[in-house]
C-alpha cells in the first residue's frame, strides 16, 4: 500500500513540475519574436505535455484511484480534492489548448496573462497538500 502512494506523490509532483513549467514556457513564448525561437519553443512545450506532464496526470490520477478504491474514504475533504484534480484536469486541458495556438501561431495571449495563468496550480496545490494533511470535516 505505501508503495501506491509513493508513486501517487511521485507521480503527482512529475504532473505539477509540467504544470508550472509549461505556462513559465507560454509567458516566454508570447515573448519571442524570432522564428528560432518560436520553433524551439514548440519543441520544448510539445516533450513536456506530451512526454512529462501528460503521463503524469494519467498516473497521479490511476494511483490516486487506486488508493481511493483501497481505503474506501468518502469524506468530504477528498471530494474537494478529487474536485480540485477535475479543476486542474480542465487547466490541463486549456494548456493543451495553449500548446496548439502556438504550434498554429494563433496565440491571442500576452505574456502577462500566462504570468498570471501560471499561478492557478499554485493555488490548487496548496489547497490539496492543506486538504490531504489537516483532513478538515
Amino acid at each position: 500500500m505505501l508503495w501506491i502512494k509513493t508513486l501517487h506523490i511521485v507521480f503527482m509532483v512529475t504532473w505539477f513540475a509540467g504544470l508550472f513549467y509549461l505556462p513559465r514556457l507560454f509567458v516566454y513564448h508570447a515573448m519571442s519574436k524570432d522564428k528560432i525561437s518560436h520553433e524551439r519553443f514548440i519543441i520544448m512545450e510539445r516533450k513536456l505535455f506530451f512526454g512529462i506532464m501528460t503521463p503524469g496526470a494519467f498516473l497521479t490520477i490511476l494511483f490516486g484511484g487506486w488508493l481511493w478504491k483501497l481505503f474506501g474514504v468518502t469524506e468530504q475533504w477528498l471530494e474537494i480534492k478529487v474536485g480540485l484534480v477535475m479543476l486542474l484536469l480542465i487547466y490541463h486541458y486549456l494548456c493543451f489548448k495553449y500548446l496548439i495556438d502556438f504550434k498554429n501561431n494563433k496565440n491571442k495571449h500576452t505574456h502577462i496573462y500566462f504570468r498570471w495563468f501560471n499561478e492557478v496550480p499554485v493555488l490548487a496545490l496548496i489547497a490539496i497538500i492543506y486538504l490531504v494533511e489537516f483532513k478538515p470535516a
